[in-house]
């Protein structure tokens, strides 16, 4: 495989198809709930997890034998992408084979010459998502990283993302200088605030921030080209000073 083209997928709403009913099916079948996919499962044996998966209405499992015909014509047209996760290599690449035919996303599990694409190991912190990926090479090299930067961002980063996308939508709603905006949006990396969430002190240190930049007198961009030599945030930039 050639270098693999990174991109982050929306599949809210969307159909997948998962052939195989085993532990990796199974997470194969959660990690696609995460990301808010409905999701057809074949097979003629489920995990128990998987059958207590099926409760959620996004999921439906189709207890029967896989059959080219399930991947033809209309009966393909639906799914977004494909997973062929059976411990049969024969059935595998059959449904490679049909997937690909008809220009669908398909990933054979431990198998990436198969594959269109690859699940990279994930780490979440809301917001947040790490994909490492070793296009194949070594998956375990790849859970190896994913682990060590699961310990290195803890959960406070979920915190510190949403709390980024919230002030900056607030500042563009009352600054309408781009300029001062982006040097606003700079300077806030700098801030300590993942300090303040594990501390405890976050949330009214946050609040009072954001009533200071309600109450902030910004100029708009009729006020003329003074803008730029304002001081960066002057009494916002006080509140980065504290963290």
């Amino acid at each position: 495989m050639k270098h693999p083209y990174p991109i982050m997928v929306n599949l809210t709403g969307r159909q997948c198809l998962v052939v195989g009913g085993g532990p990796i099916a199974e997470r194969k079948v959660l990690s696609l709930l995460e990301a808010g996919a409905h999701v057809t499962v074949v097979s003629m044996e489920f995990t128990a997890g998987l059958s207590e998966i099926a409760k959620n209405p996004e999921v439906v499992l189709h207890r029967q034998t896989f059959h080219p015909s399930m991947m033809t014509g209309d009966h393909l047209m639906p799914y977004t992408l494909i997973v062929a996760a059976t411990n049969d290599t024969e059935v595998n690449a059959q449904v490679h084979g049909l997937a690909t035919k008809q220009g669908k996303l398909v990933n054979v599990v431990d198998q990436p010459e198969l594959s269109s694409y690859i699940q990279p190991s994930v780490v979440r912190r809301g917001k947040l998502v790490i994909a490492v990926s070793t296009g194949g090479a070594s998956p375990s090299a790849a859970r190896k990283i994913a682990r060590e930067l699961d310990y290195n961002y803890g959960e406070e980063y979920a915190a510190y993302l949403d709390f980024l996308s919230e002030v900056r939508h607030l500042v563009q709603s009352k600054v309408a200088d781009k300029q001062a905006r982006q040097r606003m949006f700079k300077e806030m990396l700098e801030w300590d605030v993942l300090a303040k969430i594990r501390a405890g002190t976050f949330e009214s240190w946050k609040d009072k921030l954001y009533i200071a930049i309600e109450k902030e007198p910004w100029p708009t961009e009729e006020a003329g080209q003074a803008n730029t030599d304002r001081p960066s945030w002057s009494a916002i930039n006080d509140f980065g000073q504290q963290v």
